[in-house]
Parts: structure tokens; C-alpha cells; sequence
């Protein structure tokens, strides 16, 4: 037998039954996941919600937040934070940025630095604000200037999309 094998075989039959972890099971439909959306400024109207999904524009793609979800740190992305509180009830806020954390035991954190609800914008000043932004970028201005209408210009991009207009 194999030095590692052996050593890997012993190991297994010294810890106590104590300390072996349980198996991750999937979500059943009544679970439920504590949400949290913080933001630096207050606690938004989701402060210890019990909600069914949760659906988040992270940084490496979309994804959706179940109950019995691994524990996990995710940076967001400027898009959408879709919460399903029941079957076909939900909201939807825009948050320009920050980190989701997926806590044991059903809890999520959404920090964001700035989020509102989707219904508070108005797609015509989103489509004005994205134009200047791209004057801005295509104009002679300073790179300071133009590093903030990149920046505008993403969030206002991502805003847009999420209102579904062009």
C-alpha cells in the first residue's frame, strides 16, 4: 500500500464522528434565504427579509441565489438585483456595484454603494445621461474626464439594459 493511502486511511478513522461535515443538499421549495441589502449610507427596505431567490449581476456572469447555498464572497457588477420573495412576487433593484456574501445556515449580504429600486428610473434620462457620458469620452477632455464618463457610461449602459430599452 502507498505511503499516502495508508496515511489517508488512518486519517479517515481518527476523526471523531463530531467533526465529519454533513452533506449539501438541494433547496427545497419552502426554504427560504435571509437577505440583507446594506448599503453605506442605511439599511434598505430589505433588512432581514426572508425571500425564495435571489438573482444577482456578479462579476463573473449572472447568477441566482438559492437556500443551502455555498458560503461565498461575490463582487458585483453595475446591473440588477432580482429578489423573488414568492411565487410570482418580486423585486427589482439596481445597484451600481459591490459584494454579495452568502453566509452559512440561509443568510445573504448584498452590500451595495448605491441601489434603488428599478420603477425610480426614468429610461429617457438614462438614455440622455449615457449620451453626454459618451460626448464626454469622445470629446477632448482631460483623462480624468474621461476615465469618469467610462465609468458613467458602464453604469448607464448596465441601467439601461436592466430597464430593457435601447
Amino acid at each position: 500500500m502507498s505511503a499516502l493511502r495508508l496515511i489517508s486511511s488512518v486519517a479517515r478513522r481518527r476523526v471523531p464522528p463530531s467533526l465529519t461535515l454533513g452533506r449539501r443538499g438541494y433547496a427545497e421549495a419552502t426554504d427560504k434565504i435571509n437577505l440583507s441589502l446594506v448599503l453605506p449610507h442605511q439599511v434598505r427596505n430589505l433588512h432581514s427579509t426572508d425571500v425564495v431567490q435571489v438573482n444577482l449581476a456578479a462579476a463573473t456572469g449572472d447568477m441566482g441565489i438559492l437556500a443551502n447555498h455555498v458560503p461565498s464572497i461575490e463582487p458585483l457588477r453595475p446591473g440588477l438585483v432580482e429578489v423573488i420573495e414568492s411565487a410570482g412576487s418580486s423585486k427589482k433593484w439596481f445597484v451600481s456595484g459591490g459584494f454579495a456574501t452568502v453566509h452559512p445556515n440561509n443568510k445573504l449580504t448584498v452590500n451595495a454603494i448605491e441601489a434603488a429600486p428599478l420603477e425610480d428610473f426614468s429610461p429617457e434620462a438614462v438614455r440622455t445621461n449615457l449620451q453626454e457620458a459618451h460626448r464626454v469620452l469622445s470629446g477632448n477632455g482631460s483623462e480624468e474626464d474621461k476615465a469618469e464618463a467610462r465609468i458613467e457610461a458602464d453604469v448607464y449602459e448596465a441601467l439601461q439594459h436592466a430597464l430593457g430599452t435601447k
